[in-house]
Parts: C-alpha cells; sequence; structure tokens
C-alpha cells in the first residue's frame, strides 16, 4: 500500500512546526508518504523528511500542489489566532472563512480523501445559558462580536455544507480548547502574566486547557485512523480562575461586569486597550469542553489534564524567567 501523504497548511506556525516535525519522523521512518508543510512564510529550518511549499490560503491553486504531491490528507491549520497589530476584521475573515473554501474547494477538486481541521471551543460562542460541559452534539452559535468565535461558526458551517454536498472528502474536526505550551504566547497567556488576574464578579471563568503534544497527537493519529467526526480536544477537568491565581500566587480582581464594559467602551477608541466591551463576555462565558467522545470514539485519551498542562506551561514560564532574569509568573 503506498503511504499516505500529507499537506499541512499554516505550517510554519507554533502547532504547525510541532505537527510537521512530527509527521516527518514518521516519513523518515517509512509510516508516511510525502509531507509538505505550506505557508506564506518559510520557517527557519525544514525537517529532513518534508517539503516546504508557499502557498497562502487566500490565493487559487492549491489543488495543483495537491495533485502533483499525490497528496491523500490535508491538514488545515492556517488560521487567524492573535491578529497581528494593524489587521483588521476583513483580513480575519479572509484568512479564515475564506481559506477554509479555497482550501474545501481544492481538496475536491484534486479528489483529496480526507481535511482534518483545527476549529476551536471558541465556535460554541461565549453564551450565559451554555451548558456547564459543552457536547460535540451542541450548537456551534460563535458570537458576531468576537471575530475568531463567530469566524470558526462561519468555518463549521462550510464545513457541515461539504460534508452534504461532498460525502467522499472525509472530515476530521476538532474543537480545541486553550492549548499550551512552553513557549505559547497568546490572549489567554497574557491574562495569566498579569499581576493580578481579572475575573468578572459572579463569574467562575472555568477554563479548559490541552498540552500542544496531545493536539499534535489527535492531529497525527487523524491522517490515518478510520475514524472521522468532530471531536472536542481538551485535557480532562477545568480550572477555575481561582485555582489558576492559587497555582500562580497571585491574587484575583474581581470587577463587575457593567463597569468593566463601561471602562473599554471608553478605553479602546482611545487607543489605550486593543479589547472592547464585547470581551467581557470572553471572561464571563467561557466554553468548557466535554473530552468523552475525543476518549470513546476517536480512541485518544490526553496525556495531561487541564491542570497538568497548566502546571507545565507554568513551571516552563518560571524557568525561562529564571534564566533570562526577568520576573516570572509568580506575583
Amino acid at each position: 500500500m503506498t503511504p499516505t501523504a500529507v499537506l499541512v497548511t499554516g505550517s510554519s506556525g507554533y502547532l504547525g512546526r510541532l505537527l510537521v516535525a512530527e509527521l516527518a519522523s514518521r516519513a523518515r521512518a517509512g509510516r508516511l508518504g510525502a509531507v509538505i508543510a505550506a505557508d506564506i512564510r518559510e520557517p527557519d529550518s525544514v525537517p529532513e523528511g518534508a517539503t516546504f511549499v508557499r502557498h497562502d490560503v487566500r490565493d487559487e491553486g492549491l489543488d495543483a500542489v495537491l495533485r502533483r504531491h499525490r497528496i491523500a490528507v490535508v491538514v488545515h491549520l492556517a488560521s487567524i489566532v492573535t491578529p497581528p497589530k494593524g489587521s483588521t476584521r476583513a483580513f480575519g475573515y479572509a484568512v479564515d472563512v475564506g481559506g477554509t473554501q479555497r482550501v474545501l474547494e481544492a481538496c475536491v477538486a484534486a479528489g483529496v480523501r480526507r481535511v482534518v481541521v483545527t476549529s476551536s471551543g471558541a465556535a460554541y460562542g461565549y453564551h450565559a445559558d451554555n451548558p456547564a460541559w459543552l457536547r460535540e452534539s451542541d450548537p456551534v452559535r460563535g458570537n458576531e462580536t468576537f471575530a475568531y468565535s463567530w469566524h470558526k461558526r462561519l468555518v463549521e458551517e462550510r464545513l457541515a455544507t461539504y460534508r452534504r454536498d461532498h460525502p467522499e472528502l472525509e472530515q476530521v474536526i476538532f474543537r480545541v480548547g486553550t492549548i499550551l505550551g512552553e513557549t505559547v504566547n497568546n490572549q489567554i497567556t497574557a491574562l495569566f502574566e498579569r499581576r493580578r488576574l481579572l475575573a468578572i464578579r459572579g463569574s467562575d471563568s472555568p477554563f479548559v486547557f490541552v498540552h500542544d503534544r496531545d493536539v499534535v497527537g489527535c492531529l497525527v493519529r487523524a491522517v490515518d485512523s478510520p475514524v472521522t467526526g468532530i471531536f472536542n480536544v481538551a485535557g480532562d477537568g477545568a480550572l477555575t480562575i481561582d485555582e489558576i491565581a492559587a497555582l500562580l500566587g497571585k491574587p484575583v480582581l474581581r470587577i463587575p461586569a457593567w463597569l468593566l464594559q463601561g471602562a473599554l467602551a471608553v478605553l479602546k477608541p482611545l487607543g489605550l486597550s486593543r479589547y472592547g466591551p464585547e470581551q467581557v463576555d470572553f471572561l464571563r462565558y467561557r466554553p468548557v469542553l466535554d473530552n468523552a467522545r475525543l476518549k470513546r470514539e476517536f480512541g485518544y485519551v490526553p496525556a495531561s489534564t487541564s491542570r497538568e498542562a497548566f502546571l507545565r506551561w507554568r513551571d516552563a514560564r518560571r524557568r525561562a524567567a529564571a534564566l533570562s532574569g526577568r520576573p516570572s509568573t509568580r506575583h
């Protein structure tokens, strides 16, 4: 049997680099065919066993790349998680939603067997009536006011259309919780770096975390597993903001929702905050992901719980701070 050839979009991002390295090691061992790393910028190094191809998911032409390398599986990671400075919502939409549409069109045109997509728990949306633990059968209601959440919702709606119209293209969709790893920096970790952790009065603000190695493990398994479908990806359990604060040795600053919304409504137009009043619900109604289906049906049991993933991130931060002489995540 011909080894499976894989193409990874967004291969130069944090998660993409980890995944390409793992896939390349399998290619070197003869367990995979070609491993094509596709992105708009070439990484500093490409591991032996992988080939870099420059491609912007917003552009046409991916189908030719897929045919040239006889790609059977596309892992679609290209997405705007933390918008770069000066980025617009239109740019984020073009990459997240338009880019996914281009990738799906190319997969169908080139006869790709399977597409693996990293969605997000944010696709469920940040709502007061979210169940305590969200399952894959719960509706996707990403908030329009929060671009990342809204775009993930729109992406999943397109994926649903392709499942109906192109059942020959298998799909594995991962709704991923907050990813933590040794060098992760994002909107969530920025909250934990503050001297005092911010919380909305009356909300526990629970977080579910997943270690980056577990996300890579799921993606690798999805390449040739016979199982398809939609799966929440998160470590077991959740941590409240008070539990996180205790693990960091920091106090919690609790602010009424109305007060924070008012402050952000003033500060953002003045350029004093990158966040607007809509971000309050991002803290108040966090999606908490049930991972039972991932373990039961997909057959992957995360090696790290939410707590363990957080502790590994915290300890890595403290080690890095000690080496650099800068303040750590301690207050």
